[in-house]
């Protein structure tokens, strides 16, 4: 991913931290017949790597795990807010549009987990999702049940040997420039242009 230095994000807790907000990734791996993406929800845990590892599951019948077993790098996007940046925001308007986004590419060799792993890694990726529902759905399958749930789906994990980190937030602007686009964004009747002003709003109170 092409990365200026003024986008370029170092912070390991942002970066994690990124991550484990923004869950629903795009998981990207190859074998001799091309490329395959699939979008999954992904768990980031903390361990004793440098940046944790991944991990997810897929339909038995999605044929991407099997690219799996070849030891391949795989590549795993994990999408932020986004919008569409107008110069018309912008004090000296002599410029041209651009597109204002946050993403972290993470990469890292995947492993097909065994059975018990598997089952938690459904338990864990529930738990995460309902437990901010106002009444948290509790799973009612039988054991049998689940057990045959399992048989159809594929677990995995991929720890992260590297990373890019990309937070393009219109920090080669001028402050006042800045200032405006964020007002523009905040007062926006695009959901997705109020999402990134609250995410720059978060990072400048880092």
């Amino acid at each position: 991913m092409y990365v200026p230095p003024a986008n370029r994000v170092n912070d390991r807790g942002q970066i994690v931290g990124f991550m484990a907000n923004h869950g629903f990734a795009t998981v990207i791996s190859h074998d001799q017949t091309g490329l395959t993406a699939n979008h999954l929800p992904v768990l980031w845990n903390e361990d004793k790597t440098e940046w944790g590892t991944l991990r997810s599951h897929m339909a038995r019948a999605n044929s991407q795990w099997r690219h799996f077993n070849a030891g391949e790098e795989v590549l795993c996007i994990f999408h932020g807010p986004h919008a569409y940046i107008s110069p018309s925001w912008y004090v000296m308007q002599h410029t041209v549009p651009t597109w204002n986004y946050a993403t972290v590419h993470a990469y890292g060799i995947p492993k097909v987990m065994d059975e018990p792993a598997l089952r938690q890694v459904v338990y864990d990726t529930t738990e995460k999702y309902e437990s901010g529902m106002p009444h948290p759905w509790v799973i009612p399958l039988t054991e049998q049940e689940i057990a045959q749930m399992l048989k159809a789906i594929v677990g995995f994990s991929i720890e992260i040997t590297r990373v890019d980190a990309k937070f393009k937030l219109g920090q080669n602007r001028s402050e006042e420039d800045q200032v405006k686009m964020l007002r523009q964004l905040t007062e926006s009747a695009d959901l997705g242009s109020v999402e990134l002003a609250k995410f720059i709003h978060a990072q400048k109170n880092l």
